[in-house]
């Protein structure tokens, strides 16, 4: 076989291509046709609210397990809800990263309190949460409510809580931003303020 010099190179130069292709895992068998499981298949979806913010984007949660009695979920995907009206299936940043909120073990899930002169937390119930708030809140309304003021020599009631305060979050629903409003109005609270501009 007679070969010149460039004939030499463009063969050698195939031989080192094909070479490189077989050791990179490419060989000339043949291809077998496979499918993928898709990983949202047998998970379980719900709706819900992001928690980070006021902007209240819309998320859709995926959870895996057989629902039975005793077995807990677990999140595998969070994704923004594209049916949302504030959204439209994005997500920020940080409403993206909500999976690992979710799941990080330093997430307090408990109310807990610290009792004065104490440095310790110490983890109680909800019921005894919410009853040291109301035992508070009545306390102080109890002490600083001011009932009526003098005006022109008129006795005005007024029902004023000045010493509280009531902050709504914002990622609530229209009810239940009024309902708070009127909870707080109704036990005289005259500061209140949003989420939103925090």
């Amino acid at each position: 076989m007679q070969m010149n010099r460039r004939d030499f190179l463009r063969a050698s130069g195939a031989g080192l291509v094909g070479s490189s292709l077989v050791a990179l895992g490419f060989s000339p068998t043949a291809a077998h046709a496979e499918t993928r499981n898709f990983k949202l298949a047998r998970t379980t979806e719900a709706r819900s609210i992001c928690p980070y913010c006021s902007v209240s984007c819309g998320v859709v949660i995926y959870t895996l397990g057989d629902k039975a009695k005793n077995v807990k979920s677990s999140i595998v995907h969070i994704e923004g809800d594209p049916d949302h009206p504030v959204n439209r299936g994005t997500l920020c940043p940080k409403g993206a990263g909500v999976m690992d909120m979710i799941q990080s073990p330093n997430r307090v899930k408990r109310p807990q309190v610290r009792e004065p002169g104490s440095n310790e937390w110490k983890t109680i119930s909800w019921d005894d949460a919410l009853n040291r708030v109301a035992k508070h809140m009545k306390a102080d309304r109890d002490a600083n409510l001011i009932k009526t003021i003098e005006k022109d020599g008129k006795s005005i009631t007024v029902n004023r809580w000045n010493t509280s305060a009531f902050l709504i979050s914002s990622a609530s629903s229209n009810e239940a931003g009024y309902l708070s409003v009127k909870v707080a109005r109704g036990l005289g609270m005259v500061a209140l303020d949003t989420q939103a501009r925090i």
